[in-house]
C-alpha cells in the first residue's frame, strides 16, 4: 500500500502541475462578471505578481513526490501524509477548470484542498524537512490566504452583509487569525508562514495607493506571521540539534 500511495502522490502532483497547460486561455483569476455583483479590482485581491509563487510550489511539490518514490517509498511516516495530500492535489488538478465557470464551487473546492493540505502538514515527520514538510507547508500557507480571498470575493459578489471593502476587512482579519493559530499549533514549518506573508505583502501592494487602512492591516499581519515563522524556525533548529 505504501508503494501505491507513493506512486499516487507523484501522479497527483503531476496532474496538479500539468492542469494549467490545458487551459486556453490561461487562468487570470476569477471572472469578475461571474458574480451577481461584479468584483472589479477588489481590495482583497493580491497583486498579480504574487501568483508567480506557484512556479516554486509546483517545483517543490514535484521534487517531494519524486523523492518520495525514490527514497521514501515504503516509509511509514511519509505514508501517513500521503492520503490527505493526494486528495488535495487531485482536487487541485480540476480546480482551475472549475474556477473559470463557478466561483462558488471553486471556493468550496479550495477549502477542501486547504483542509486536506493542513491534515497532511500536521502529519509530516520532523525528518526530511526540506523534502516533505517544507513544500507541503508552503503549499498550505498559500492556500490559507487564497481560501480567505475566495470567501471575501464570494461574500461581496453576492452582496452578503457588506461590500468588497467590508469583506476585505473581514477576511483579512480572519485569515491572519486563522494562519497565526495554525502556525502556533504547528510550532514548526516556518514555510507555512512564508506562504501567508507572500500573499499579505501582495495585498498591501494592491492597496498601497487606494486604501491605507487595509495596507497597514496587511503589513501588520505580515509582522505577526514573520514573528511566528521565526519562532517556529528557531524551535525547529533546536529540535534538529
Amino acid at each position: 500500500m505504501t508503494t501505491l500511495k507513493a506512486s499516487l502522490t507523484l501522479f497527483a502532483a503531476l496532474a496538479f502541475i500539468a492542469a494549467p497547460l490545458f487551459l486556453i486561455p490561461g487562468f487570470g483569476g476569477f471572472d469578475p462578471n461571474r458574480y451577481p455583483i461584479p468584483q472589479i479590482n477588489p481590495p482583497i485581491q493580491p497583486a498579480g505578481y504574487a501568483f508567480s509563487i506557484w512556479g516554486f510550489i509546483y517545483t517543490w511539490l514535484l521534487a517531494m513526490a519524486t523523492y518520495g518514490i525514490i527514497g521514501r517509498r515504503t516509509d511509514a511516516e511519509w505514508d501517513n501524509t500521503r492520503t490527505p495530500l493526494i486528495l488535495s492535489l487531485a482536487i487541485g488538478a480540476s480546480w482551475l477548470s472549475v474556477a473559470r465557470v463557478s466561483p462558488l464551487w471553486a471556493t468550496i473546492l479550495i477549502w477542501i484542498m486547504l483542509i486536506t493540505a493542513l491534515i497532511a502538514l500536521f502529519r509530516t515527520p520532523t525528518k526530511d524537512r526540506w523534502w516533505l514538510e517544507g513544500p507541503v507547508a508552503l503549499y498550505a500557507g498559500w492556500l490559507s490566504a487564497a481560501s480567505f480571498v475566495s470567501i471575501a470575493l464570494l461574500g461581496a459578489g453576492y452582496g452578503f452583509l457588506t461590500d468588497m471593502t467590508g469583506w476585505a476587512w473581514i477576511c483579512l482579519s480572519a485569515g491572519v487569525i486563522f494562519a497565526a493559530a495554525i502556525q502556533t499549533s504547528l510550532a514548526r514549518a516556518p514555510e507555512y508562514a512564508a506562504g501567508v506573508v507572500w500573499a499579505l505583502v501582495a495585498i498591501a501592494v494592491t492597496n498601497w495607493s487606494r486604501d491605507t487602512g487595509i495596507t497597514i492591516a496587511a503589513l501588520l499581519g505580515c509582522v505577526v506571521m514573520i514573528v511566528l515563522g521565526v519562532k517556529a524556525l528557531l524551535g525547529q533548529r533546536s529540535l534538529a540539534r
